[in-house]
């Protein structure tokens, strides 16, 4: 079938502003929306600018909005966006919101990165060192943070987060995924470390549950669950030293 895939360029060194071209690609229902993007650049034009390269769901390169949804293009196969297989059917692409474009469908992550590196996103070791020079884990233990290791960090959460659409300086929800994954490991120093980018005013609390993030997880991570979390576990430790946390005062 004919489609046509509307993606919207922009190339900060030659344009003034953002604008759509439109190409004609021939594909099957089950060819993915990657596919069709290389088809263009091998074919129409090869100065189509975008990402990718493990093509698995695995590295998180291509995430891009598809039709409205941030969705990773070598996932999304065309049969899943189409009502029909007749041919006339458009589907719009767009880079990912919330990020600087570089070119086209690529975006400059630098300060998705940088949030992601204010949380310490490795392993804080404990004090105590264990007896035989090992942190040993129960599976119960794994399980807690089992869910946070699943981001592969593709931004497509960062993108459909509502909430830096009014504060940019939001830490964003694929961080605090991060901090989660350490914050509840066992063999981790856990929480404390991890204050200073978490308990602030643009920290966790920002965050109003809005669960678009999760909506988009290629990955389906309980997103917002984690985010939850994590502001519970914040709260019991300032209240365990009688400190106070930035939650904002409501009302």
């Amino acid at each position: 079938m004919n489609v046509t895939m509307a993606i919207k360029r922009f190339n900060p060194e030659t344009d003034k502003e953002p604008h759509v071209r439109e190409y004609s690609v021939e594909v099957k229902p089950t060819d993915r929306v990657l596919d069709a993007l290389m088809d263009i650049t091998q074919n129409q034009d090869g100065t189509l600018g975008y990402r990718r390269s493990c093509a698995h769901g695995v590295c998180g390169s291509d995430a891009m909005r598809i039709n409205g949804k941030e969705k990773l293009a070598c996932k999304t196969l065309f049969q899943d966006l189409l009502e029909s297989e007749s041919d006339g059917a458009t589907v719009e692409i767009e880079p990912l919101r919330h990020l600087p474009v570089q070119k086209d469908l690529m975006v400059d992550q630098g300060r998705f990165f940088e949030k992601f590196r204010s949380v310490k996103p490795y392993f804080v070791p404990r004090a105590e060192v264990p007896e035989r020079g090992e942190y040993l884990q129960s599976p119960e233990e794994r399980a807690l943070f089992d869910e946070a290791t699943k981001c592969i960090n593709c931004a497509a959460c960062y993108s459909a987060c509502p909430i830096l659409d009014k504060n940019p300086e939001f830490l964003g929800p694929q961080a605090i995924v991060a901090a989660a994954r350490f914050v509840y490991d066992s063999r981790d120093a856990g929480l404390a470390p991890r204050l200073d980018a978490l308990d602030t005013e643009n920290g966790v609390w920002p965050c109003e549950s809005h669960f678009e993030c999760t909506r988009v997880c290629p990955r389906d991570i309980k997103i917002t669950k984690l985010i939850n979390l994590t502001k519970r576990e914040i709260k019991k430790y300032r209240e365990q030293r009688g400190e106070k946390t930035a939650e904002p005062k409501k009302g």
